[in-house]
């Protein structure tokens, strides 16, 4: 297909997403696609990496991986190795964690420890909005020629185990948005698509949790305070390397709250594929080692429901992506300390 190249995508592409926007066939399971497997070469690890800490030592975080029903640690196994993933990752230590595995060390049963955040104290946390054809669809847009990018702050990330908090007296409408998250393992700067996924340590599940009332009215239309909000990043339960997961742009993507399902799609209707985002970022910044990139959300968000619908303390998010697992959240309100 002949046209401009913008990033890895062509204007005569784009034309042709949009003429097929709001078209039926556009909303059917990516099955009947063919299915193209992206690995990245930098990440044979075939692992579940995690952060956690022991029950009897709260707060004190290691680096390990899941192995059964119980993790490693590997800090206990090699001293050398930084006691954080993010450390891990910056010293180029995956080959050593990977030579690890291979002798089969002792676990620690996943009982005994908290699973935390499996990458904190990154540099960035980005995103991209109105990035799935049935996200779009359900707000009557055409999708976006270039991948729409905004941020949140890393100080909002939080584990498996922790709770989104709300001020209730701040917000009032704050919704749910499951997203497939890709973890950059290595320095990325002015990449080109075709090599992006080299770049790629693996995958984990987020909710990109947002007040629509700051979102949308109470800051101009600019999204930074509605997505930045104290506990508004959840992500885990681990990040799984990028060979166990085939191709991340075939996936099914679902979220459900107090077991009622909200959200149901595939990553296959992504607008703006994962090699066109990282080359369209490094093109103007560097990505660091631990930087996440949330994809954006699929379709069946409340603000768009008839009649909407939005979080309340007691609630239960679920959000499940194939081939990683399920990240379990419970909404709270929040106390000052």
């Amino acid at each position: 297909m002949s046209g401009t190249l913008i990033f890895g995508r062509t204007l005569s592409h784009i034309s042709y997403i949009k003429s097929r926007f709001l078209t039926k066939e556009c909303f059917n399971k990516c099955a009947t696609l063919k299915s193209v497997r992206y690995f990245s070469v930098t990440a044979s690890k075939k692992m579940k990496l995690v952060q956690f800490s022991y029950n009897d030592k709260p707060g004190q975080i290691r680096v390990g991986y899941v192995e059964g029903n119980g993790v490693v640690d590997l800090n206990k196994v090699d001293n050398a190795l930084p006691n954080n993933l993010l450390g891990v990752l910056k010293n180029g230590d995956l080959e050593k964690v990977k030579k690890i595995k291979s002798k089969n060390p002792t676990t620690v049963p996943l009982s005994n420890v908290k699973l935390e955040a499996p990458i904190t104290g990154q540099d960035k946390v980005l995103c991209i909005g109105l990035n799935y054809l049935d996200h779009c669809a359900e707000q009557k847009k055409t999708p976006p020629e270039v991948p729409m990018m905004f941020s949140k702050f890393a100080s909002c990330v939080v584990g498996p185990n922790d709770s989104v908090k709300l001020k209730t007296d701040v917000t009032k409408k704050v919704d749910w948005e499951v997203e497939l998250v890709v973890v950059i393992g290595k320095e990325a700067s002015c990449v080109k698509a075709a090599d992006a996924f080299d770049y790629v340590v693996g995958y984990t599940v987020a909710q990109d949790i947002s007040a629509r009332d700051w979102q949308k009215d109470k800051n101009a239309g600019q999204f930074l305070l509605g997505k930045s909000m104290d506990t508004f990043c959840p992500i885990g339960p681990w990040i799984v390397t990028s060979d166990e997961i085939g191709d991340p742009q075939n996936l099914d993507i679902k979220c459900s709250i107090n077991g009622e399902q909200k959200q149901s799609s595939n990553t296959c209707q992504l607008v703006h594929k994962i090699p066109d985002v990282i080359e369209r970022l490094t093109s103007v910044m560097t990505l660091y080692p631990g930087d996440i990139i949330l994809t954006g959300t699929p379709g069946g968000v409340g603000l768009y429901l008839d009649p909407p619908q939005f979080l309340k303390p007691g609630d239960v998010i679920t959000s499940t992506i194939q081939n990683i697992g399920t990240l379990e959240t419970r909404v709270e309100k929040y106390t000052k300390q």
